[in-house]
């Protein structure tokens, strides 16, 4: 079981379910929401139990993202149309057992680091 929550605790979730895609995000929005680099993984929806008052935010038509309204918080990310819905590892209560497989949106990382991990990465 995956268990985490937002820093005030306001919003909780849970998986029974093994995360897929274990990423870490690079482009401009999830830098700009996370103030770094966004690293999750996904589940079926039907597979994700989230509790509080999740505050969705429309960034661009092909998914929303939600966060904290209390703590801000941002916990989900949920493309249009997908069936899953992805989490923050580093909201994770303890550890998750899994190892990022991807950098995604690397043509857009910051300037100020560079991925030298040897994990593969995706423009």
């Amino acid at each position: 079981m995956i268990r985490g929550s937002c820093l005030c605790g306001d919003i909780r979730f849970e998986t029974a379910a093994r995360p897929q895609g274990a990423s870490m995000c690079h482009c401009s929005q999830c830098r700009k929401q996370s103030g770094g680099i966004w690293a999750s993984a996904q589940v079926r929806d039907e597979d994700l139990i989230i509790t509080g008052p999740v505050s969705w935010f429309e960034a661009t038509p092909q998914a929303k993202r939600g966060s904290c309204p209390r703590c801000g918080c941002f916990l989900f990310w949920k493309g249009k149309g997908e069936d899953t819905t992805s989490f923050a590892l580093g909201a994770v209560d303890g550890a998750t057992g899994l190892s990022i497989e991807k950098h995604i949106f690397t043509a857009f990382k910051g300037d100020y680091y560079d991925i030298a991990d040897g994990v593969p990465q995706e423009d």
